[in-house]
């Protein structure tokens, strides 16, 4: 069945510093944001996508936008892939947060935890998991598929297809603009790749060479 790339967004203020987004709207990316963007379209730019699904969010239909203008596809927003509604925690810092006893509660047992006045960590996992199905009965087997969303949601999808415990989702990491690539078959499901980096590079930056002419001293 489908291969699924699930990426993340890209960097805006919100992530940068260390803000819960949630489902505010005109949350764009910033510049680190639109940079990590075009690098994943560079990317993927040659990959066999056959179609590219997105959060109904500002900041996942931006990253969303140069891939799409590189294969000649439209972004599709599929709001089953919108971020967790984090409730009365949108917008406040996961520093302040982490004083509030229930936080404990999210990172040790996320399966008990509900966002005050917002989702239950497992409303969020079936929502997006029913979502990852429908997409998967409209393409065929061999189709490679492009979703952006958001970090735990991604988690969330992943933890589920791989027999992970939502209690556990929290130990996997998604950084913003990473790429997961999910194999779903009808009997089995095949995680290929966690949080790749686009970016990740194992050649050392090269040292500037000295400028020779700057170096030689006037009389």
């Amino acid at each position: 069945m489908p291969t699924f790339l699930l990426i993340r967004h890209g960097e805006n203020d919100y992530v940068k510093k260390g803000r819960l987004a949630g489902h505010i709207p005109g949350v764009h990316l910033n510049e680190k944001g639109r940079q990590q963007a075009q690098l994943l379209a560079e990317k993927l730019a040659s990959a066999p996508i056959k179609a590219i699904y997105s959060s109904p969010l500002e900041r996942a239909m931006e990253t969303a936008a140069p891939l799409a203008e590189k294969l000649n596809l439209p972004v599709i927003p599929r709001p089953g892939l919108i971020e967790t509604d984090n409730g009365e925690w949108q917008g406040q810092t996961v520093k302040a947060l982490r004083r509030l006893k229930v936080w404990r509660i999210l990172q040790q047992a996320p399966s008990l935890f509900r966002f005050p006045g917002g989702e239950s960590i497992s409303e969020c996992q079936a929502r997006l998991v029913a979502e990852i199905e429908a997409l998967r009965g409209m393409h065929a087997p061999e189709d490679m598929l492009a979703c952006v969303l958001h970090a735990d949601p991604i988690k969330l999808i992943v933890g589920y297809y791989i027999g992970l415990s939502p209690d556990h989702f929290q130990r996997l990491s998604v950084n913003p603009a990473s790429i997961t690539i999910l194999h779903i078959a009808e009997d089995h499901a095949r995680l290929v790749a966690l949080n790749y980096d686009p970016s990740f590079s194992l050649t050392p930056p090269q040292k500037p060479k000295p400028n020779l002419q700057s170096s030689i001293q006037k009389p």
